[in-house]
């Protein structure tokens, strides 16, 4: 039924996302897909990479212990943003296409009034995205 799942991941807070990515990887593991997770970073150096080419590096490795810990195929992709807090839905838009993903499956908060303001980074990606998303609950 799906060909390639994205998990997108925010590396800072991994801890925040376990339901999220044990549900991505049951669900690789029934349809027999891979996993791409996505991390989106600036070219600016950071709290977690003082580069791209650093952050992809520890999100490899991400993608590798998961690999291990849920016995699927996984890999990882980096999106580039100018700022991620504010440009994060549309690096994970061209993440998508660029990663050939079929379904997204995405942590995200329960709603609150905020929501109406700013949707979430899930609402939105369910609304705009030309495939199947799956929103978590933390």
């Amino acid at each position: 039924m799906f060909k390639r799942i994205m998990a997108p991941v925010d590396l800072s807070h991994i801890d925040m996302l376990k339901r999220a990515l044990d549900c991505a990887a049951d669900l690789a593991k029934h349809y027999g897909v891979p996993i791409t997770y996505v991390g989106v970073t600036s070219s600016a150096p950071g709290p977690l990479a003082h580069n791209p080419k650093e952050f992809s590096q520890r999100l490899g490795a991400f993608a590798a212990s998961e690999a291990v810990r849920h016995g699927v195929e996984t890999s990882a992709h980096t999106a580039i943003a100018h700022d991620p807090t504010t440009d994060v839905d549309d690096a994970l838009m061209r993440a998508i296409g660029e990663t050939g993903a079929d379904l997204v499956v995405m942590a995200s908060h329960v709603p609150n009034v905020m929501d109406y303001i700013w949707p979430s980074n899930g609402g939105k990606l369910a609304e705009h995205a030309k495939c199947s998303v799956m929103v978590v609950r933390a």
